[in-house]
């Protein structure tokens, strides 16, 4: 099938040419569109507090996205709770902890992060396992992280800061499309919610991560596309390598 217009289904990079979306379209000639699946709205302080988690209970945080950041913050704000210096943060990767720096100063001996794998953020977790830890997240969260957690004997509490709901994309001509990319399993929710006949036929879908891959596959599409891979850890090389053998 002769790839010509790809939707990622995540909002447009402010400067595409920057990104490796870029040299996807210059490469291979393809059109890119993105259109945010979902959306993020944070639970309020008194929706917070009835699951009678307090932050001041916890000495580190554990951080798998720039929404579990920005909301640990607002949610601290509200509350007119000053989060301490001592507090550790423990990130899945060096782009979200680097994120930290809005809120903090910077101090390498306080955060810690992997290189893209929830097991190499674990092994750091590991060298502090006397800490009590809090993963702020959504109602839909990661299974793998708590399964992880739990094998490890980990003493933390997961906490709902935000909630991810469906936007509202039916304005989108899916036909147009030989590509659709997913990234979340939510994205995968919004896709039915939006469209509950949608029928993939040829379109060709790519999904990032195994939730949302399981997920894409208990609604009955076919993956064709998956990230990450050992050889290729992100999804636009992933899809690079798929335009490559589909020539």
């Amino acid at each position: 099938m002769n790839i010509k217009n790809i939707l990622f289904s995540q909002p447009k990079p402010a400067e595409i040419e920057k990104t490796p979306y870029f040299n996807l379209i210059k490469k291979f000639n393809v059109d890119c569109d993105f259109e945010k699946f979902i959306k993020i709205e944070g639970v309020s302080a008194r929706e917070f507090r009835l699951n009678k988690v307090y932050l001041q209970d916890y000495s580190a945080a554990i951080l798998t996205s720039r929404n579990a950041i920005d909301h640990l913050f607002r949610m601290a704000k509200e509350l007119r709770y000053d989060i301490p210096s001592t507090m550790k943060y423990f990130c899945n990767s060096e782009s979200t902890a680097f994120y930290l720096q809005r809120y903090i100063q910077y101090r390498k001996r306080k955060v810690f992060h992997g290189k893209q794998t929830l097991e190499e953020m674990m092994e750091l977790i590991l060298k502090h396992k006397e800490e009590k830890f809090i993963v702020p997240c959504s109602e839909v969260h990661q299974a793998d992280l708590s399964n992880l957690l739990d094998t490890n004997g980990i003493n933390y509490a997961r906490a709902v800061f935000y909630k991810t709901l469906s936007s509202d994309i039916k304005h989108l001509d899916l036909s147009k499309y030989d590509m659709i990319v997913l990234f979340t399993p939510a994205g995968v929710k919004s896709l039915f919610e939006n469209f509950p006949d949608y029928v993939q036929g040829e379109t060709i879908f790519g999904g990032f991560g195994a939730n949302t891959i399981k997920a894409m596959e208990d609604a009955g599409l076919r993956v064709d596309v998956q990230a990450p891979m050992p050889k290729c850890p992100s999804m636009t090389m992933s899809i690079e390598e798929y335009l490559k053998s589909h020539k």
